[in-house]
């Protein structure tokens, strides 16, 4: 099957996506006010124990264990919904469930795939913050090379807990990137959300 192409045009993309280490996931639980700089938000608490999650799947750099983190922890239907762009109209409500499900996959492989390239040593939850309704986790992440970087994370209220929205490393937005790989590629087929789907799956 066709991949979704990760090369030329969408290098950028491809940078920040593997950089981000582990998943595009990250959760907590309960919500309260959130104060400037505050480091003991429920959201910071739980993303402490869900970061021996991510860090897990990414020593096991398999899909499947990439899989189980972003399907537990990000918000998959606004992401994929997002990374449509113009073509969001044009997906059936009987598509949805197959599309969510390709586009976490796309992610977990993508994961999978480029992990070993730079392996993680550690990584620190920092602060909490709001932006609006959503709150902002700072982290920083240790690479076994020495190199370090930061990753900011996007969570949502959905359903009595967090949701990952987006993640930004190196002040590039990952969803936004995403979006721009999905568009491009429905662009050369003529918006056949098939076509997409059949990649995201392959």
């Amino acid at each position: 099957m066709t991949k979704v192409p990760t090369d030329g045009a969408v290098s950028l993309s491809r940078r920040a996506f593997i950089k981000a280490g582990a998943a595009l996931s990250i959760a907590a639980a309960g919500a309260s006010t959130v104060h400037a700089g505050d480091k003991d938000h429920p959201s910071v608490i739980f993303m402490r124990k869900v970061g021996k999650d991510l860090l897990e799947a990414h020593r096991q750099g398999t899909v499947a264990s990439f899989l189980n983190v972003i399907l537990r922890y990000a918000d998959v239907p606004a992401i994929a919904l997002y990374s449509l762009g113009q073509y969001k109209s044009t997906l059936g409500v009987a598509q949805r469930a197959r599309y969510f499900h390709g586009v976490a996959v796309f992610m977990s492989r993508y994961f999978a795939d480029q992990s070993r390239e730079y392996p993680v040593a550690k990584y620190e939850v920092g602060e909490a913050t709001t932006d609006g309704k959503d709150v902002l986790v700072s982290s920083r992440i240790y690479l076994l090379s020495g190199q370090t970087y930061s990753v900011t994370w996007r969570l949502v209220w959905r359903n009595k807990s967090y949701k990952v929205a987006d993640a930004k490393v190196l002040g590039f937005s990952m969803i936004y990137m995403q979006r721009g790989i999905f568009t491009s590629y429905l662009s050369k087929r003529k918006g056949d959300l098939l076509q997409l789907m059949n990649a995201l799956e392959g």
